[in-house]
């Protein structure tokens, strides 16, 4: 480095001498190890909303994006233009250029309306789509809900080759030589960004395929080097997508955490549920003496706590006793009315009460233990993961056969990815910034459904037309921003209606939705336990050995297996098996003993010849045990929809004019009802004339708009309580300490008169 930066010094041109002096700084930087690609020209923006003038920079719309015209003069409906490069000047007609917004410029955002489902109570908070640009729509988050984020998601574009996405409004596909580079360059500007979006202990969740697998590990690791990341493998295609040597059934997600996130565990799914009353042999209550106490319960079946240790010689009067206090407890009493023990000794239950539920039994109640949770697991197989019986097919049951939009993702792989984000977290807030189908927001509804969540979703996407549809619609004379090439966008023509439908249960036309979602919630069902008569047997008391292997091989595999039976077995009964089968009828007696609270098995296999004993037998085998209580998956049908509330948005580009005159607060304010965390349906002003303050307990926030009023403003604020969110719009942030001081308010934030300092964003001093 000596030697060059002496051979710079050479060089007698100050600007030249500049330039290579910071290209070499910047080329020193890079990493020997690790990414190390090229950072390709930003995204340039069409702004179809914001009017040509001369001086404007503008870009044909059918054309690149990044080439750029200046507009030099404008006769008419033509437009002479510049080219930025070349400096060629050419006359365009207005109808085909398009004014963009260049990376680093300043841009002032809005949020236009474009429509909203409501189908809960006003004070539910509100989810958002907001059509736009993610890297702008992640600059206009940033301000709104830096650190606020518990969870991001996205399934950014997989980078196929096969023309699956666009860069500078061109496709990229498996011609291009620098496309994993600018797909690399794309994705760090907005990880960056979603960086700053994340809460301490928030959770970004990223799923890709192999195409780019490698490459985002090391740009994960490297943008966020402070956080832990795990790489989930997901079945999503069963039947295999055809490659050169291998068969590809999975994609990944990947999940980037800090130490204060929680990622949650779920019921174990290896087995069952016990009785937390012990059975057998050595169960009863003086086998174990620190094991016989009451587990109290309230009245809706909850256990809230545990009693002492009770003296040897006290006994209860009942398997269940009403307290003093409207409380219940239970103890572990046979249905004879012999006393037992617990399985956990006084000490230890409480570190299980959180997996403890209730069952009634007329007159009894017991006390059921769940297996213990388990963390994910980082290779997922399961047929609801399924991408196209459980992504497409979901489109299709919602939107009718005639739509467009390849391999969305099962709604069930989204949501079970969710679950262990959030599934604490009632009131999380959701981005998805490449929202896609909208499959994220739809699993969100799931999940707030199963549990009665208030999690909040913000989706952002585009309104990119697909390659076909582009075809069809230039022959028709269609160009971007034309209303009917609009419609045929994947956020207008997709993304809202899935939500809007979904939400409602029903289509646009009245059409309800038919077929039904899996859930994670479960139904109990009773059902009868299983007999089978085994009448083949001559003499049941003459059974050897073998003859008993070869019966129990009989009743099919992974029922009973063979090792435990003996030569003197009379029957087997087993805690890890829920078969059970009586060798000799003579030994029924000791067999019902020993079923004694084996709730868990569900078929009987009874050797006897004569029908008379087979139904005396399991007659008895029923009034012991009775029926079985069989835990179901519930199904919830499409056509209830959801209670949500959606407004959708097109980001917008305001007058730099009007902005530095004050006259945008119509515009800002669905912004400020964003920020303050869009409780309520959104507010609106009527007229042009600016009130001197809003306070809108409805949406929990308020607004001074005049200081001056600041007195009558602040008894105003006592009169409705407390509000959450206070906004003040002055130039002095002397004055803004002061009146934030003097209010009880959770978040004040400042406004500027011209509120540019709030909102502009694509600026130079806070770009990537």
């Amino acid at each position: 480095m000596a030697v060059i930066k002496n051979l710079l010094q050479q060089i007698t041109d100050p600007v030249l001498r500049e330039r290579l002096a910071q290209e070499v700084n910047r080329l020193s930087k890079n990493k020997k190890f690790g990414l190390v690609f090229e950072e390709h020209v930003p995204e340039c923006t069409p702004l179809y909303s914001v009017p040509i003038k001369r001086g404007s920079f503008v870009a044909r719309k059918t054309g690149k994006m990044n080439n750029i015209y200046m507009v030099k003069e404008i006769d008419g409906e033509t437009a002479t233009c510049m080219d930025k490069i070349t400096l060629e000047i050419e006359a365009i007609p207005l109808s085909e250029i398009v004014s963009v917004a260049q990376f680093g410029e300043p841009i002032f955002p809005s949020l236009e309306p474009i429509d909203k489902v409501l189908n809960a109570a006003d004070d539910n908070l509100w989810h958002t789509i907001i059509e736009a640009d993610n890297y702008h729509a992640l600059q206009l988050l940033e301000y709104l809900y830096e650190g606020k984020v518990d969870c991001i998601y996205i399934d950014p574009p997989y980078n196929t080759g096969a023309r699956d996405w666009k860069y500078n409004n061109d496709y990229v596909d498996s011609a291009d030589a620098w496309r994993h580079s600018k797909w690399l360059s794309m994705m760090k500007k907005r990880l960056l960004i979603a960086k700053r979006l994340l809460s301490k202990d928030g959770v970004l969740i990223t799923t890709i395929d192999d195409n780019e697998y490698a490459h985002l590990w090391v740009l994960l690791n490297d943008v966020f080097p402070e956080l832990t990341h795990n790489c989930v493998t997901i079945q999503h295609n069963p039947g295999g997508t055809q490659g050169k040597k291998f068969s590809v059934t999975n994609e990944y997600a990947i999940y980037s955490y800090s130490a204060e996130s929680v990622i949650y565990r779920k019921p174990h799914t290896g087995g069952d549920v016990y009785n937390l009353r012990r059975w057998g042999s050595t169960s009863g209550r003086y086998e174990g003496a620190t094991c016989f106490y009451p587990i109290f319960i309230d009245d809706k079946s909850n256990v809230i706590g545990f009693g002492d240790l009770l003296d040897d010689d006290l006994h209860p009067s009942n398997q269940v006793e009403l307290n003093d206090d409207g409380t219940y407890s239970v103890w572990p009493i046979d249905k004879n009315g012999t006393e037992k023990k617990w399985r956990y000794s006084r000490s230890t239950v409480e570190s299980v009460k959180d997996r403890m539920f209730i069952e009634k039994r007329g007159e009894r109640i017991e006390v059921i233990l769940r297996r213990e949770s388990e963390p994910p697991k980082t290779v997922w197989v399961d047929g609801l993961f399924n991408a196209e019986a459980h992504g497409t097919e979901i489109l299709k049951t919602i939107l009718g056969s005639g739509f467009t939009f390849p391999f969305p993702k099962s709604l069930y792989a989204v949501q079970e990815s969710l679950l262990f984000a959030v599934q604490g977290k009632k009131d999380a807030l959701i981005v998805d910034f490449f929202a896609g189908s909208g499959t994220t927001l739809h699993a969100v509804n799931l999940l707030n459904a199963e549990d009665d969540g208030k999690r909040r979703c913000i989706l952002v996407t585009n309104n990119e037309v697909s390659e076909a549809e582009v075809r069809e619609l230039k022959a028709a004379g269609h160009q971007p921003g034309d209303p009917e090439w609009e419609s045929r966008g994947i956020c207008r023509s997709v993304t809202w209606p899935r939500t809007e439908y979904s939400i409602l249960g029903k289509r646009a036309d009245g059409t309800i939705l038919t077929g039904e979602y899996f859930t994670n919630l479960t139904t109990d069902k009773e059902v009868n336990r299983s007999f089978y008569q085994l009448g083949f047997v001559e003499d049941p008391t003459r059974l050897v050995l073998a003859a008993k292997k070869q019966i129990v091989a009989l009743m099919g595999k992974n029922k009973l297996p063979q090792s435990l039976v003996k030569a003197d077995s009379r029957f087997v009964v087993s805690e890890k098996y829920t078969a059970s089968i009586l060798f000799d009828s003579e030994a029924a007696d000791e067999w019902l003993e020993a079923l004694e609270d084996q709730e868990h098995i569900t078929d009987f296999y009874i050797v006897a010849k004569e029908n008379r004993i087979f139904n005396e037998i399991k007659t008895k085998v029923v009034e012991l045990l009775g029926t079985i209580t069989v835990t179901e998956p519930f199904k919830r049908p499409m056509s209830e929809g959801f209670a949500a509330n959606v407004e959708y948005f097109k980001l917008g580009f305001l007058d730099k004019n009007s902005v530095s005159l004050g006259q945008q607060f119509h515009e800002i304010l669905p912004l400020l009802w964003l920020k303050a965390g869009a409780v309520g349906e959104r507010p609106e002003l009527d007229g042009i004339e600016l009130p001197d303050m809003l306070i809108l307990p409805q949406n929990s926030f308020a607004i001074l708009l005049d200081e001056d009023c600041y007195g009558k403003f602040s008894e105003a604020l006592f009169d409705v309580g407390k509000i959450e969110t206070v906004y003040f719009v002055t130039n002095s942030e002397e004055a803004f300490r002061e009146m934030s001081d003097g209010i009880e308010a959770t978040y004040t934030y400042q406004l500027y008169r011209d509120y540019i300092d709030n909102f502009v964003i694509g600026s130079r001093r806070n770009s990537l």
